[in-house]
């Protein structure tokens, strides 16, 4: 004689093998080739003063909680960086309980920024790229990765735009 416990485990356990079965899974995404990444971190703005959007983009980036480390306008260069906390409490929880004093966990993040604006005759090309980079709590380096998404450009350069707008405005 069957077990009617037995029947009603194996019966849970086929329902939920049949339904992890029938879940889709989504595929990864195609990697952005390097042309695709550039085309999205480049904008042309429709003005003729590149010393202008040079100091729309360093306010938008001051906006943004970055700290601007280098400014050439000659080279129409741009260098900035952001610092944050990034520590989680159950990470470093169980890090140190595991591993005691020798513990290593997610501290902080810093994004960084370089920013390459030319004059194209009566408009201006920005290219932008930002980077991440986690440190640990010994400030190790825990990982370092480009950004690629394209709505944070699209929004980088949304502000931008409205920047160059009050500067032209003298607002």
């Amino acid at each position: 004689m069957i077990n009617k416990k037995f029947i009603k485990t194996g019966s849970v356990f086929c329902l939920l093998l049949l339904i992890s079965a029938c879940a889709a899974s989504t595929p990864p995404l195609p990697k952005k080739t390097q042309l695709q990444i550039r085309e999205f971190q480049t904008k042309v703005f429709e003005v003729d003063d590149q010393k202008m959007v040079m100091k729309a983009m360093i306010n938008v980036l001051q906006d943004d909680g970055y700290i601007v480390e280098n400014a050439n306008v000659d080279l129409g260069l741009i260098t900035a960086s952001k610092e944050s906390d990034v520590e989680d409490g159950w990470s470093k929880f169980f890090a140190q309980l595991a591993e005691g004093d020798q513990a290593r966990w997610s501290k902080n993040m810093i994004i960084e920024s370089s920013s390459n604006v030319s004059q194209l005759g009566d408009r201006v090309k920005v290219r932008v790229n930002f980077r991440g980079k986690v440190l640990d709590n010994q400030a190790g380096i825990v990982d370092v990765y480009s950004i690629e998404d394209e709505d944070f450009y699209r929004d980088f350069f949304i502000k931008v735009d409205k920047a160059i707008y009050l500067q032209q405005q003298n607002i």
